[in-house]
């Protein structure tokens, strides 16, 4: 006969028992945002803006008691102010984020490694990049990873850059510092930190393939936070109990992944992510709002002149062939030719202010002009038209087309030099006044 004593005790050692069980599986919850690219206002579809989401960041920080916020890179570069003033004001502005941890993304260097080094001084949040290095194989970044104490464990978060950088960047943006390979060197730096932490995160400004690697090759990685890739993943990745997520680019969408770590096994014990869109029913913050309008209004006198208006709204391939017919027609040329990544937001239907092509084009990219037999023209151009191999042709297109060698233009001269691709558009719908 079991007495009621021993029910009793027995019962308490489960209660026990189940109360140690808990106490090993421990709540995070990130924050995450990347390629937010200097918007810091709404886009053309009333979603994003930097004061938006910074009230969408406070209140998912309101009764989060174990948060981090994080940043996966490419702060910059999408708007005036940040074509203007290379990046600082976007980065004293993302001051009142508050971000806990970030990391650089490739645009990060379109100012040249110089403006890079002072947005490491910025105070926006440490800055860990595990993978840029100079020939020395000394860091860009101070430290490859931060260890932070989140509800009793180590959170360890490391930020990596795509390999390859040099595709993205043109030399002399650089300077010394390149990329080493980003799985083989973030697999080196996970397995050093397994025995100091109990949870590893990714800040992957990575190409695609390259943060479904991290997910499938390298099992000390809980979680991967994707940037670089502008469209959000509509669901989180799962393998092996890991995980990869990626919020929508610009400001449109702030990701939040809130885990169950089963802390003795080191694994994700369960997890729910969502995409939060930041559109115009969400209020702006003040001090955000008044700190972004202080520095548009610095350069609204520049850009927000009217120069047109468009028939139709033009995005994409439509926007990238109108692009290259007024870079062959302003600089005489037979054939324009420009990147499809060059292009980064559509031109509206209705009246069109220079703002509009700033925001298009925020690139500081001179046009290039070369003569080419047919044969020797980039395959893009000889696909597009039709062309004979023996019959000279002259082909316009940018600098950093030509400097990363991108879409066959390795190896082709473009001796002479015109004037900024965003300044020959504005140019050209001056003059034709309407675009059909």
């Amino acid at each position: 006969m079991v007495s009621r004593f021993q029910r009793l005790i027995s019962l308490l050692l489960l209660l026990v028992a189940a109360a140690a069980a808990q106490e090993t599986v421990r709540s995070l919850s990130l924050l995450h945002v990347g390629d937010l690219h200097a918007g810091l206002l709404p886009d053309l579809q009333d979603h994003g803006g930097f004061a938006r989401l910074a009230t969408a960041i406070r209140r998912e920080q309101q009764g989060c008691t174990w948060c981090l916020l994080v940043n996966a890179g490419d702060l910059v570069q999408g708007e005036p102010v940040s074509t203007l003033f290379q990046g600082i004001p976007v980065y004293q502005i993302a001051g009142l984020f508050h971000f806990q941890i970030s990391t650089l993304g490739n645009h990060d260097f379109d100012y040249g490694w110089e403006t890079t080094s002072r947005f490491l001084k910025a105070g926006v949040a440490p800055i860990v990049s595990a993978n840029v290095v100079d020939g020395g194989g000394r860091l860009f970044t101070r430290n490859a990873y931060v260890i932070r104490k989140v509800n009793g464990m180590r959170v360890a978060v490391i930020g990596a850059l795509m390999g390859h950088l040099e595709n993205y960047e043109a030399p002399a943006k650089l300077g010394p510092w390149h990329s080493l390979p980003p799985i083989e060197t973030v697999r080196k730096i996970a397995a050093e930190l397994a025995g100091r932490s109990d949870v590893i995160v990714l800040l992957a400004h990575l190409e695609a393939a390259e943060q479904a690697a991290v997910l499938h090759e390298v099992p000390e990685i809980a979680v991967v936070v994707g940037a670089h890739v502008h469209t959000g993943l509509e669901k989180a990745e799962e393998f092996e109990h890991r995980l990869w997520v990626r919020a929508e680019c610009c400001g449109r969408e702030l990701g939040r992944l809130d885990l169950k770590v089963d802390v003795p096994a080191k694994k994700l014990a369960s997890w729910n992510w969502k995409r939060i869109p930041i559109d115009s029913s969400i209020p702006p913050a003040g001090d955000m709002a008044a700190r972004v309008a202080k520095w548009e209004k610095r350069v609204s006198k520049v850009v927000d002149v009217p120069i047109g208006e468009s028939r139709r709204e033009l995005a994409k391939v439509d926007l990238q062939r109108l692009v290259e017919g007024a870079m062959a027609e302003q600089m005489g040329a037979d054939f324009g030719l420009i990147n499809l990544g060059g292009l980064r937001d559509k031109l509206p239907q209705g009246r069109l202010l220079a703002r509009h092509v700033w925001n298009v084009m925020p690139f500081d990219n001179k046009v290039v002009v070369g003569k080419f037999k047919g044969s020797q023209l980039p395959p893009a151009v000889a696909k597009a038209h039709t062309v004979e191999p023996d019959r000279e042709y002259t082909l316009a297109t940018i600098d950093f087309v030509v400097e990363t060698g991108a879409l066959g233009t390795r190896g082709l001269a473009f001796p002479q030099t015109g004037p900024l691709l965003r300044d020959l558009l504005i140019d050209w719908i001056k003059k034709k006044q309407v675009i059909e």
